[in-house]
């Protein structure tokens, strides 16, 4: 990473993360009041994360992928025994283990206020990567070339380029021009048995996400990129498109 963005990008999260919280802590009451009249169990939600990449380990022929971790609050949109029987697995649309409530903190990102902390506390920045879970992001690794590549050098964001161009989940928006080219860039080759994965969203998320990382190595390229996508999470918020 360019030492101009490195410089940059830290006093935007510094600046960006405390007016954020000072502007928006007045909803927090009114959120923590609706999730526990929705549902049982906590209003905030704790869960590991993974952050930059460490680096590669081989033993014995199988790769595994080390990152930096940290615990990454929430507000709870899931049931509080949504991974009883499951254990971890990716949110997909419709997902039944979402609340009513929760549903609509996902669509205008309101659950993801909390993190505005992390970013404080230099765990994560305002804009980069979506920080996944290491578990998860190991399997992703291994089924996604390159998934890992994402975050090397940058720490994951609140916000970024797949945030404000897909949908919760990594989904392309209907009628959007990515979708039109969807089947061309998460299975090239036509191959029926890999046909809806359960990590396509994932592919395109990549895609956003590397052409991100890109930009951080020339200032004015990541300065202009930053402040689009700063000034436009606010519409995406707005217009509920997550989900």
């Amino acid at each position: 990473m360019n030492w101009k963005v490195r410089l940059a990008k830290r006093a935007i999260d510094v600046v960006a993360a405390s007016i954020g919280l000072a502007v928006t802590a007045p909803l927090f009451p009114f959120i923590a009041a609706a999730i526990k009249l929705d549902s049982k169990g906590t209003v905030l939600f704790r869960q590991r994360r993974a952050g930059s990449l460490l680096g590669v380990d081989r033993v014995e022929g199988r790769t595994s992928y080390r990152f930096v971790e940290f615990d990454m609050p929430k507000f709870r949109t899931m049931r509080a025994d949504a991974e009883k029987a499951t254990g971890a697995v990716l949110a997909k649309a419709g997902d039944p283990r979402i609340t009513r409530v929760g549903r609509f903190l996902r669509r205008t990102r309101l659950d993801e206020l909390p993190q505005l902390w992390c970013v404080l506390r230099g765990q994560m920045s305002l804009v980069g990567p979506r920080p996944e879970r290491p578990e998860l992001l190991n399997n992703l690794a291994h089924a996604i070339p390159l998934f890992e590549e994402r975050m090397r050098g940058v720490k994951p964001g609140i916000t970024g380029l797949a945030q404000i161009h897909l949908g919760y989940s990594g989904a392309a928006p209907p009628g959007s021009e990515v979708e039109k080219l969807r089947d061309a860039l998460v299975n090239p080759f036509k191959l029926e048995e890999a046909h809806g994965a359960e990590a396509d969203d994932m592919r395109l998320k990549l895609l956003y996400d590397l052409a991100y990382t890109a930009t951080l190595d020339d200032f004015k390229t990541y300065l202009m990129t930053e402040m689009e996508i700063i000034l436009k999470t606010p519409v995406t918020m707005v217009r509920g498109s997550g989900r």
